[in-house]
């Protein structure tokens, strides 16, 4: 199987030395108009504490795209939003994510003290007229101490369960112990007014833990949960691990191997029931974006394709950047901070 590339360009293009100069966490959706509509974060600078969502639309398949601004503008400055949109059957878009008091401008949201988080809280927030206006963000509670790395966006079922996952992580404080081992779902049947949680991943292995955690429904009502696996204590990586769920995420099966290494990774469902997983390749062969199409099952993930569809010419913007802990945050967006997939088909 091979991919053909049908186009590629940018989303945008940012400015150097303002305050918006890096762009970063490119999600995409479609509207009920079948206009694509792509959020994104943009920040003053790399590890620098002031992500502001923003987002932008394309009315011809992703061709070309004009910004539309902030989702809110008057947080801006109070408030660091990191998040991803998705949408409903029923049309509705949802935006997903932290968010993070500004305490000082130019303040960085990572320790290497503590290899945490500046304290943060998960919120939801919900568009009726495909993005052109935004509820305010709604505070999800976070069931266990710690922050929370939650660059996935929210799956919303066909028989309407609302699920988000996230990574737990260290915070400022170093007496704040959290249980990293894991990755989080919490799941609402009820809109959002209250939620249960589980872990979507457990892992056995000590000293381990998880970023770049998503979750999606595939067409026959399994939900697919991917991440990155990761050992905290000296760099090594483990071969991203899936979970499937057969009762709307309550329960989850033990990790399993997709046989892929890589960096991060994003979901998304096929009509004929087949998944994506595209993840960013830093370490491990051919540098840039790749794209792996799969039937997972219980006991193997069913790879069918497994292609490199960007090329990055240097492997990093730093020379440390392609370890998890640089800048506190590597996500493909990061290293790639302003050019989308190229294959606007695949959206």
């Amino acid at each position: 199987m091979k991919y053909e590339i049908l186009g590629q360009g940018f989303v945008t293009q940012r400015k150097s030395n303002t305050a918006t100069a890096v762009a970063a966490g490119p999600r995409c959706a479609v509207t009920v108009q079948n206009e694509l509509v792509c959020t994104y974060m943009v920040q003053s600078a790399l590890g620098t504490n002031d992500f502001v969502p923003v987002l932008s639309r394309s009315k011809d398949a992703g061709e070309t795209w004009t910004e539309e601004g902030p989702l809110w503008p008057r947080l801006r400055s109070k408030l660091s939003i990191f998040g991803s949109v998705s949408h409903s059957s029923a049309g509705q878009l949802f935006f997903y994510g932290t968010r993070t008091p500004i305490d000082l401008p130019g303040e960085k949201f990572w320790s290497e003290a503590t290899q945490g988080l500046k304290p943060n809280e998960l919120f939801w927030a919900r568009s009726a007229d495909a993005g052109a206006t935004w509820t305010e963000p709604i505070v999800i509670p976070m069931p266990i101490p710690g922050a929370a790395e939650a660059p996935g966006a929210m799956c919303i079922t066909h028989t309407g369960r609302w699920l988000v996952c996230y990574s737990p992580y260290n915070t400022f404080d170093p007496d704040t112990a959290v249980d990293r081992s894991q990755v989080v779902i919490l799941y609402s049947d009820d809109q959002g007014k209250s939620w249960a949680h589980t872990s979507m991943f457990r892992f056995q292995e000590a000293g381990s833990g998880a970023a770049e955690a998503w979750v999606i429904e595939l067409t026959d009502g399994r939900l697919l949960g991917s991440c990155w696996h990761l050992d905290y204590t000296n760099g090594k990586e483990y071969p991203n691990p899936y979970s499937l769920s057969f009762d709307r995420g309550t329960t989850w099966q033990s990790p399993q191997s997709t046989g892929i290494v890589g960096q991060s990774t994003g979901l998304a469902c096929l009509p004929d029931g087949r998944a994506l997983l595209a993840y960013n390749q830093r370490r491990h062969g051919k540098l840039g974006v790749w794209l792996a199409v799969a039937n997972p099952q219980n006991g193997q993930f069913g790879l069918i394709a497994n292609e490199i569809i960007w090329t990055a010419e240097t492997t990093t913007q730093s020379d440390s950047s392609a370890e998890h802990r640089a800048n506190g945050k590597t996500s493909l967006s990061v290293n790639l901070p302003s050019r989308f997939f190229p294959t606007a088909h695949f959206w």
